[in-house]
């Protein structure tokens, strides 16, 4: 990779090309933009073995610098993973186009009709970490949505987001759509995202998608609206009337199907009352599966567990490892979600109706779930086809972020010759 000397004028270059092609992307017929998704899948698939030396690269990189096993499997591709990439951007190609959708049409006595239609945001700056797989969900949801936008990846998956991002240019390129519609940052200096925080001038809004120290820095340092995807701090509370075998099932999947995704569960909440039954024939499953339960009080008795520390409470591991104590009912899991939590995900394990309503009433995590694995946790299968990420704050978009939700609205009002008294 060779080194770019003059970092504020690429950055620049690389808004104005974004601005001039969201133009152009704003009233870009859906079957063109669903044409240039098609091809750029069938591009992930026919490049796929370009993709996976690439992803070597970056796999050399990855453990030259250090990363856990968790972030390595993040960053992996291979043919299968690279279908699932292929299958997402065809996902979201059929999903119906969001832009010009009325959301709702009302008749005023004045004699307007007005319409609240969705239309693009405009650019979107998108910082990741680790996964490549972001490089396609991104590109291909702000596509949909008629957005431009700026991807920079991570340092660790920079030769596979290259090699990905060829692909969604071929798309674009086929559809006859501006190939500065999707464009990448060419470089791993640090320097191309301050720029990128602060181009107020041609990004809309920027979307962090990694750990606390990214999202952090980007929420400190930008000028442009930011999307927090905060980390995944996801609890599980076993109630009293949990059904024990769907207990078992759905918290060995939330812990470790995948460890190293903002939906694996990371903190084990038990009611006292089955703390010494269903709670320690939970908490020896996950020691046999091979995690490490971090574990408070009586908890501590179970063979193969490791004492809980005050640094477990609130602790994003992406790992095997997960923290366990007892609580007293569900409103002692509704404090401690309260206090530890990132208001991302949490679930509640239980037959009674009334304590999962109070669990769904008395939290305002972005996804609540009743009897679910929180590896559900994901735009794909919420439908989106894709996520460009999890917001967990409040304003516009919340929860996974697809193609709707980056959009905004805008207001038609049509009159005949009307005036106002």
């Amino acid at each position: 990779m060779k080194d770019i000397a003059d970092i504020p004028a690429l950055m620049a270059q690389i808004g104005a090309d974004a601005k001039t092609a969201c133009a152009e992307l704003a009233f870009a017929p859906a079957e063109i933009k669903e044409k240039a998704l098609v091809a750029a899948a069938d591009a992930i698939v026919a490049r796929t073995d370009e993709i996976i030396a690439a992803n070597l690269l970056d796999l050399e990189f990855g453990r030259n610098k250090g990363l856990s096993d968790a972030m390595m499997d993040r960053l992996m591709l291979d043919a299968d993973r690279i279908q699932s990439i292929a299958a997402g951007l065809r996902a979201v190609a059929s999903q119906a186009d969001p832009v010009g959708e009325v959301i709702t049409e009302w008749d005023m006595e004045s004699g307007l009709n007005i319409r609240r239609v969705r239309t693009p945001l405009g650019v979107v700056g998108v910082i990741y970490e680790s996964r490549p797989n972001v490089t396609a969900d991104a590109g291909a949801l702000c596509l949909k949505s008629g957005n431009a936008v700026i991807l920079r990846g991570g340092s660790e998956s920079f030769h596979s987001s290259g090699a990905i991002h060829g692909c969604l240019v071929e798309g674009l390129r086929a559809a006859g759509l501006p190939e500065t519609a999707i464009q990448l940052v060419p470089t791993r200096d640090r320097a191309a995202v301050q720029e990128l925080l602060t181009m107020t001038d041609t990004v809309d809004v920027i979307v962090p998608r990694g750990g606390k120290g990214l999202v952090g820095l980007v929420q400190r340092e930008a000028r442009v609206p930011v999307f927090a995807h905060l980390e995944g701090i996801v609890h599980v509370y076993v109630d009293a009337q949990a059904d024990p075998v769907k207990t078992l099932d759905v918290v060995l999947n939330a812990k470790t199907r995948r460890t190293g995704i903002c939906g694996a569960a990371e903190c084990l909440l038990i009611h006292e009352d089955i703390a010494d039954t269903l709670g320690r024939d939970l908490i020896s499953t996950l020691v046999k599966a091979g995690v490490r339960v971090h574990a408070d009080g009586a908890l501590q008795s179970i063979e193969g567990t490791v004492a809980a520390t005050s640094d477990d409470w609130g602790k994003e591991y992406l790992d095997m490892d997960i923290a366990a104590r007892v609580v007293p009912n569900v409103d002692g899991a509704i404090a401690h979600i309260r206090q530890y939590g990132s208001n991302h995900t949490d679930c509640v394990l239980t037959e009674d109706d009334a304590t999962a309503e109070r669990f769904f009433e008395r939290l305002d995590s972005a996804i609540l779930m009743r009897n679910a694995s929180t590896q559900f946790a994901d735009g794909g299968e919420f439908g989106m086809g894709a996520e460009i990420g999890i917001a967990t704050g409040k304003m516009h978009a919340r929860g996974p972020v697809g193609a709707a939700q980056l959009t905004s609205f805008k207001y038609l009002v049509v009159g005949d010759g009307t005036t106002r008294v």
